[in-house]
């Protein structure tokens, strides 16, 4: 081979791997243009309940396979919706945070459809020590005071959503936390639950009735209690009725289908029994024979 030949070969092997360096060097180094797309989020931290404007909103950028699913790709489709969530500055606005153009502005539009707010008070012994927070997660105990026998606690509302504690409706972050536990406050709260129509009237008579409790819970944490009956001093100290000189009474099976049986477990007035009207006898036969047919007896009535 000739010094010509030679020289050929080396250049061409050379510009090859000049350029299979360079097409590897832009696959791993060079920037990745990847397409955009402009979503709707907050221009500033929004509260809970705030009925969103043009003020509120701007447009930013985000990368088209990151887009929030519901995101708005223009701010007229979230003008007018009030937010059931706070948002935080830069985030973008979607659609499940938001409540349906008729919905109610303020804390009201955070009500679920289907669900009602009432409030209940509690004290830090009895609300967990006043770590219970809006948003947060918990059971509501109530417990009726009375004799030995009469007293007991029994859990009436399992995983509801705290909607406020006082007039407080966002999670406060770590920092305002420790500045608020460093500041004399009240021990008396009231924390507004989110609850069923049903359950409002079951936690009114509650109320009334002996002390509710408030035991926070793992907001992931959806189980149910298998046995709902409940604790009674028994329960806590099983030789307490053996060293009594008394004895428990035979507890009432009360069926609640059963008018009369409801009636007495509430202390109403039972409803009045129908009067039940007299036997009519048969009236008596003006005539009887008596008739034999061989070894056959019988008697023919004429009345």
């Amino acid at each position: 081979m000739d010094r010509q030949k030679l020289l050929t070969v080396f250049g061409v092997a050379w510009l090859s791997a000049a350029l299979l360096t360079w097409f590897l060097y832009a696959k791993t180094k060079s920037p990745k243009t990847e397409k955009t797309v402009k979503v709707v989020a907050a221009l500033k931290e929004l509260p809970a309940g705030t009925r969103l404007i043009k003020d509120h909103l701007k447009m930013v950028t985000v990368v088209e396979k990151e887009m929030p699913a519901g995101a708005f790709t223009a701010p007229a489709d979230a003008m007018g919706h009030a937010l059931l969530y706070p948002v935080a500055a830069n985030e973008p606005i979607t659609a499940a945070r938001l409540a349906t153009m008729g919905g109610a502005e303020g804390v009201a539009a955070t009500i679920e459809p289907g669900m009602r707010a009432i409030s209940v008070a509690y004290t830090d012994a009895s609300g967990a020590s006043g770590l219970i927070q809006p948003r947060s997660h918990v059971d509501v105990l109530y417990t009726r005071a009375g004799n030995l026998f009469e007293s007991m606690t029994v859990t009436i509302l399992e995983d509801v959503t705290v909607l406020s504690v006082g007039r407080v409706t966002e999670i406060q972050q770590s920092s305002a936390i420790t500045a608020k536990a460093n500041v004399t406050r009240s021990s008396n709260q009231t924390a507004t639950l989110m609850v069923t129509p049903e359950d409002t009237k079951k936690l009114e008579l509650a109320k009334n009735q002996g002390k509710l409790s408030l035991a926070l819970r793992n907001p992931m944490d959806r189980s149910v209690q298998a046995d709902a009956s409940p604790v009674t001093a028994e329960q806590i100290e099983p030789m307490l009725l053996m060293r009594s000189d008394t004895k428990r009474p035979p507890r009432m099976q009360a069926n609640v289908k059963d008018k009369s049986a409801w009636a007495r477990l509430v202390g109403e007035d039972e409803p009045a029994k129908p009067k039940q009207e007299p036997k009519k006898e048969p009236p008596k036969p003006r005539l009887v024979v008596d008739v034999f047919r061989g070894e056959k007896h019988v008697q023919e009535i004429f009345q």
